[in-house]
């Protein structure tokens, strides 16, 4: 691949997580490099782009919130009107999944905006770090990805926002799309093999106070008595994570009628793959009973993502009917 003599100018947004932590004196590795540090770390990065470091926050990815998703847009709307042509973000892989789809949701970005992150801390043998942000510094500066909504690249790897799910704790490999990536990164050169998907994007533009969303699993046997307290501890939706197809103890199923119209609930699936099913099966709990119940289906979205989104359109203001568009987007509704 032949490099630019005049590379585009790409921001790198410094928010913190493994990519950025060394060694600290008295115990394991804790958030310490900057923007800049992480750039100087990545051989020939010169020669692709014009890098500029921004410095957000250096935290690990768990102690992001959602509040959090308004201010990181901001920052990436602000390198935009300072004249970069890409926005990449570095962050912790914990959350990568959830942040880079709370972004796709606030702002409809014709730019291309990219998350990475690191599994390996820079001071482990075949640390992923510089290779992970020399792939998305390309991604961010190839001219096919603009209009493609919020990309996450790691492992040579480009995902869509609402597709990637983390599926291993420490492998450089640990994410992956059940539907298929939007492309790969093969000696230097980025290749799409995915149409953009903007599905969603902007859905949320304006949100500044997300609201509070619970996030349920459903277990064996479990009765779902978490939900009775939901209302009275300030929770304005509930996302559960259904088993199968999207499917709920009768018991637990029942609570939820105690809820009301103006209380969004999402069934999602744990599997993390597929769309929850619509008209299969009938018993008390499964999909066709949860519809008639006034259930919302997310589709293709996992419960993670279902939450985040929820959370945005509620605090933007969305109706329930509005919301139920939304998830319809997914294959759900």
């Amino acid at each position: 691949m032949v490099e630019s003599k005049n590379p585009p100018e790409i921001a790198l947004l410094g928010v913190g997580g493994t990519i950025a932590m060394v060694r600290s004196e008295h115990s394991g590795v804790m958030p310490a490099l900057d923007a800049t540090a992480l750039l100087d770390a990545v051989p020939g990065l010169d020669s692709v782009v014009r890098p500029r470091p921004i410095n957000l926050k250096n935290v690990p990815s768990p102690h992001l919130g959602l509040e959090d998703l308004p201010d990181i847009a901001a920052g990436i709307t602000a390198a935009f009107a300072d004249g970069c042509v890409g926005v990449v973000v570095s962050q912790g892989t914990d959350t990568i999944d959830e942040i880079a789809f709370g972004l796709h949701l606030l702002h409809a970005w014709p730019a291309p905006v990219v998350v990475t992150g690191a599994l390996r801390h820079p001071s482990q043998a075949g640390a992923d770090g510089p290779a992970n942000i020399l792939d998305a510094m390309r991604v961010a500066a190839h001219p096919a990805a603009k209009d493609r909504g919020v990309m996450v690249v790691l492992n040579a790897t480009i995902h869509a926002a609402d597709r990637v799910i983390k599926r291993h704790v420490s492998r450089p490999d640990a994410f992956f799309s059940p539907r298929g990536a939007l492309g790969e990164i093969i000696e230097d050169a980025v290749y799409f093999e995915a149409l953009a998907d903007r599905r969603g994007a902007g859905a949320a533009a304006g949100c500044q106070q997300p609201a509070p969303v619970a996030l349920l699993p459903a277990a064996l046997g479990d009765d779902g008595r978490l939900i009775d307290h939901l209302q009275g501890a300030g929770y304005r939706g509930l996302v559960l994570d259904g088993m199968g197809g999207g499917h709920l103890h009768p018991t637990m199923a029942d609570r939820l009628e105690q809820l009301g119209p103006d209380f969004p609930v999402i069934i999602a699936s744990r599997t993390g793959s597929g769309r929850t099913l619509r008209q299969t099966y009938g018993y008390p709990g499964a999909e066709i009973d949860l519809a008639a119940r006034g259930v919302i289906r997310a589709g293709s979205l996992t419960g993670l993502k279902a939450r985040i989104a929820l959370s945005l359109l509620i605090g933007n203001g969305a109706e329930r009917t509005a919301v139920r568009g939304f998830f319809e987007q997914f294959g759900g509704g």
